[in-house]
């Protein structure tokens, strides 16, 4: 991982190993208005900041939550039109924060049932049960 000062531009090959993005997927971005146009240098390569990082972070977790693309650009045009526009962000991190809760809820259900399942099959494996059979073939009658 490459660590830079706060005034050092780095190159896309570089944000994408910081970010773990590939450079087609940080220009896709940019492209689809989730980055703000990138400062170029005269050779029209793109040169990032830490702050873009910053950002191209946040994009990511809140795409790792499961945000829409479609939200995420709302909400990458509202953070730029400024603090008028917080309110509507508030609402939007409040209703993927639900979303994101019901979904752990969720995962919590499905988690329990493993570990119980889990604890099941070493209890029987440390009695010495014998292991269920197991067929691969359908049966129809």
């Amino acid at each position: 991982m490459t660590t830079t000062t706060h005034d050092q531009l780095l190159t896309i090959k570089q944000v994408a190993e910081i970010t773990g993005l590939s450079a087609h997927t940080l220009r896709y971005y940019e492209r689809i208005g989730l980055i703000h146009p990138i400062n170029r240098e005269e050779n029209t390569h793109r040169r990032y900041t830490q702050e873009d990082i910053g950002w191209i972070q946040f994009l990511m977790k809140l795409r790792a939550t499961g945000m829409s693309i479609q939200d995420m650009q709302t909400y990458a045009e509202l953070q730029r039109q400024g603090d008028v526009t917080l309110p509507e962000r508030v609402d939007m991190l409040k209703r993927l924060q639900r979303e994101v809760e019901m979904h752990m809820q969720a995962l919590n259900e499905h988690l329990g049932l493993i570990c119980y399942k889990i604890d099941l099959y070493s209890k029987l494996v440390q009695e010495g049960a014998p292991p269920e059979p197991v067929s691969l073939e359908c049966t129809t009658e």
